[in-house]
């Protein structure tokens, strides 16, 4: 197995366990912990693989979808042992958005040769999963907390991206993507890093 791969493998079972604590804050079945765990750790990458055309990576190999499986079982076994799941959960899903955007953004360039792409493709990667386990689960959503959470997808796929390019190779570009991601994420989680929002302002006066 490459680094790659690995890395893949990675951030699909650390989203699918931020999925289960998401059940088991909700107190569902193991069915309802399956399920979530599922969509959250494939649902990036599905559309991901949607969007550029090319055979969804679970159907190709369905070891991902067991991968999700055995963590939403651990998960529903050891949930309790967690002080703070909420918090776990927002951590896990910093670590998994730093993987797969990297996993995104390589898939993307793979396909379609195309930096700009790429970064998209990263970005949509790393988000979608954890967007969807918050609308499903009706939690607070991640994309609409102030702390920095797309905009570290977005560099951590630009630095990949950026570095691949320059010729840094495939695992260092990756460990870079990676480690950019995580440090940007990890920062606003520990210290609540937040982007300028948009301030109301009075409109033009329409009778000058």
């Amino acid at each position: 197995m490459d680094a790659i791969t690995a890395l893949d493998y990675a951030g699909v079972s650390l989203f699918a366990a931020t999925g289960a604590l998401a059940a088991s804050r909700k107190q569902l079945d193991i069915i309802g912990f399956l399920f979530l765990a599922a969509v959250t750790g494939i649902g990036g990458g599905t559309v991901r693989d949607l969007v550029l055309g090319v055979p969804v990576f679970w159907v190709v190999q369905p070891a991902y979808i067991l991968a999700c499986a055995a963590t939403a079982v651990v998960i529903y076994f050891t949930a309790h042992l967690l002080e703070s799941r909420y918090r776990w959960l927002l951590w896990f899903d910093a670590i998994g958005l730093s993987a797969y955007c990297v996993i995104g953004a390589d898939k993307g360039l793979a396909v379609t040769g195309s930096a700009t792409i790429a970064v998209v493709m990263g970005m949509l990667t790393g988000t979608f999963g954890g967007i969807l386990r918050d609308v499903l689960t009706n939690e607070p959503s991640v994309l609409l907390r102030r702390d920095i959470y797309v905009t570290a997808a977005l560099l951590g796929a630009l630095a990949f991206v950026g570095s691949e390019t320059a010729g840094l190779g495939q695992i260092g570009a990756a460990g870079l993507g990676f480690f950019v991601a995580c440090a940007i994420r990890g920062s606003a989680l520990a210290w609540g890093w937040t982007l300028p929002t948009y301030r109301s302002r009075p409109g033009r006066d329409v009778s000058r």
